[in-house]
Parts: structure tokens; sequence; C-alpha cells
């Protein structure tokens, strides 16, 4: 099968999408527990135009976390094509670890995003509620296919309603979870 080039959303509106979104589905990747529920994104606009990323996900009763910063990979550039900016683990911000944050459809109301990256090994999709319906979940998972993913791999989210406030899960301080995560332990 010809890996062509992924179409990416043209004109993104950043002021749109800022705020919380949910993890419906994604590829599970080293950096998630495998347990983990309740996953999230919160997207917040810095004053120099980047973006500030709150993610977080609960396993075992326990709030994970981790921030960043997004930015576009090429400003004058009109493609939805962000790069992510962690430090990892989070505890001990020596490692930059940089990724690239695609959107590959956006929800003409913006309450739901397919997001993807080049070498196809990471895909998400996100609600701004913590369910989507089926036949819009449908279409995600056929866009997916059509920019060439391999969506046999895709793992739904749970997601509990109503969502847990972050204030009320004893937060894993200790960062074990990205020690863990980075040796596959």
């Amino acid at each position: 099968m010809s890996k062509k080039e992924m179409e990416v959303v043209k004109g993104l509106d950043v002021q749109r999408y800022m705020g919380r979104w949910y993890e419906i589905a994604s590829f599970p990747s080293f950096f998630q527990p495998k347990n983990g529920v309740n996953t999230r994104a919160t997207y917040t606009l810095n004053d120099d135009g980047t973006i500030h990323v709150l993610n977080e996900t609960w396993s075992d009763g326990k709030r994970d976390s981790i921030e960043g910063t997004a930015y576009k990979a090429d400003p004058k550039s009109d493609e939805a094509k962000l790069k992510v900016k962690f430090y990892v683990p989070p505890f001990l911000p020596i490692i930059p670890v940089t990724g690239d944050y695609w959107v590959l459809f956006i929800g003409e109301d913006y309450q739901y995003a397919l997001i993807g990256q080049p070498s196809r090994k990471y895909l998400w999709i996100l609600c701004r509620q913590t369910h989507i319906d089926d036949e819009t979940y449908n279409q995600l998972v056929q866009k997916a296919i059509d920019e060439g993913y391999d969506v046999s791999k895709l793992k739904k989210t749970p997601q509990a309603d109503p969502p847990p406030e972050s204030t009320d899960a004893p937060a894993d301080t200790k960062g074990i979870w990205w020690l863990k995560s980075i040796f596959g332990k």
C-alpha cells in the first residue's frame, strides 16, 4: 500500500481548539499507562502564541499528568502541523521529548478531532464530551483508514461520566509511572 502524504487540516482556529478534549480512543503508546482511564488533554493559549498542554490520565486510582508546550512546526504554513515538547520525566526536566501532532480532521463545530503524526505510529480520537456517537466515531475511523492507518490497533479509552476532577485523586508525584514507561517495566 503506497503511503501518500497525509491530509492535514488547514486554517485551524487555534482559539476554538483550546480547552479540554477527552481521549475516546488511541493507539496504545509506551508513554501512557496500560490501564489508564479518563485520559484527557487540556490546551491553553500562552501569551507568546505557543500552547500549554496538560495531559492527564488515571490509573489505579491515581492521577498522572505531564505538561508540555505545543507550537506550529512551520509558522508560515496554514497546515495544522504542530510540535509538542514534553520534558521527561516531569519531575526531572532534563530530556526534552518532541513529537509531531497533526490535526487530520476537525468537526466543523470543533467538538471532535482526529490527531495523528507522520510515522502513523500514533493516533488519537478526541472529543469535547466523554463519549462520542457511533456514527461520528466510525467516520473518524474511516478517515484514519483513508490516511493509511492500521486501525486494528485502536483501543477505546474508558471515560467516567461525570469525569473526575483533577483534585479528586492523589497525584503520582514520584513519577514512577514515567520511569516504568520509559524502561518498559
